[in-house]
């Protein structure tokens, strides 16, 4: 079989992972880049690849058969809907959409045309959640009951130097905390109520710089989570995972699920049960489940080249990462008004 040639719409950080992923698989091959910028252009001469500023001009030039879109998130819906148009899959990145409304209009589109869309929530890919849904779906929790998720880090001052970062929906909850908000729905189902706080007291900006959320999922559980962007820690999911070389590794966890029968730290998937008298004065067990280490972007692009042979449906569907962006713009909302929201799908 032939490489399946995929085109990158937007060369900024995400997309130039996307290229090196690419380039180092031998089943996909980068059939062009569309960036608007020098930088992407120069980018593009220097890969001997295709290059066009606008999508459209990639998309009509090259024969694509899927395209990942890394673009501003503004721009995420009309270059994907240009996509869909040619009949062309799409990878987009997260979020799907600015607003609720826009990826409901990207939804209607892939069920009208058929053309599927895979959403960019790479955790999902991951080893160690693929084996955690596996242990949860296979009763070793029992009912679960709880989740903790923390996200705190401390970004250094010079990010704040580009001023949409210090502005409202420049912060943690709407950049950092939506992954771990999709993880928790990978894992534990929908959201249907949510609850939240913000602060602003460190920096000073009209961004928040730590949220606390309280999410009710559809089965009765419920989930604390915090994010922060201000704090010198350990536990969050980027360092704790391992999943990108540019953060150091650290041995500890950020996610936690209870359950009635079990519970489960993440990422190193350490299973706590009781296996005889099930009480409190009763001594606990501990044992570590072992996965193959793989990149979750490589395994997400694989699972996109199945999706465009029509051999796999979408891990996060457009439907999927609208339902995450919902929760995540949820959060926000609540934490700004005060007041309790409730979701329906």
């Amino acid at each position: 079989m032939p490489p399946i040639r995929l085109a990158l719409i937007g060369a900024g950080t995400i997309g130039k992972t996307h290229i090196d992923r690419i380039r180092r698989h031998p089943d996909l091959v980068l059939a062009g880049i569309a960036d608007p910028t020098p930088a992407g252009q120069a980018l593009a001469q220097s890969l001997a690849v295709p290059w066009a500023a606008e999508p459209a001009d990639l998309l009509d030039q090259v024969q694509a058969q899927g395209a990942i879109v890394a673009t501003p998130n503004a721009t995420h819906v009309p270059v994907a809907l240009a996509c869909l148009e040619r009949g062309i899959p799409a990878l987009v990145e997260k979020p799907i959409a600015d607003s609720v409304a826009e990826a409901h209009q990207l939804a209607d589109v892939v069920v009208r045309t058929g053309v599927p869309v895979l959403v960019g929530h790479h955790r999902r890919h991951n080893p160690i959640n693929q084996r955690a849904r596996a242990l949860i779906e296979g009763g070793h929790l029992g009912r679960i009951v709880s989740a903790t998720a923390l996200a705190a880090f401390l970004k250094p001052d010079p990010y704040f130097d580009v001023a949409w970062r210090r502005q409202a929906g420049g912060g943690p909850i709407l950049i950092n905390l939506i992954h771990d908000i999709d993880m928790l729905r990978f894992l534990l189902g929908e959201v249907t109520e949510v609850q939240a706080m913000d602060s602003k007291a460190v920096r000073g900006f009209e961004v928040e710089d730590t949220a606390a959320a309280v999410l009710r999922f559809a089965s009765g559980a419920l989930a604390t989570v915090i994010a922060s962007d201000a704090t010198t820690s350990p536990w969050c999911w980027d360092m704790c995972a391992g999943e990108q070389g540019q953060y150091p590794r650290q041995n500890v966890v950020s996610h936690q699920i209870m359950g009635t029968h079990g519970s489960l730290s993440l990422p190193d998937l350490g299973l706590w049960q009781y296996r005889g008298e099930r009480s409190w004065h009763a001594e606990l067990t501990h044992e570590e489940a072992r996965v193959h280490t793989a990149d979750p972007y490589t395994l997400q692009l694989e699972h996109f080249a199945n999706v465009i042979a029509g051999k796999a449906a979408p891990l996060c569907s457009a439907q999927d990462g609208l339902r995450t962006l919902a929760v995540t713009l949820a959060v926000h909302d609540a934490a700004v008004g005060g007041k309790t929201i409730h979701l329906e799908y």
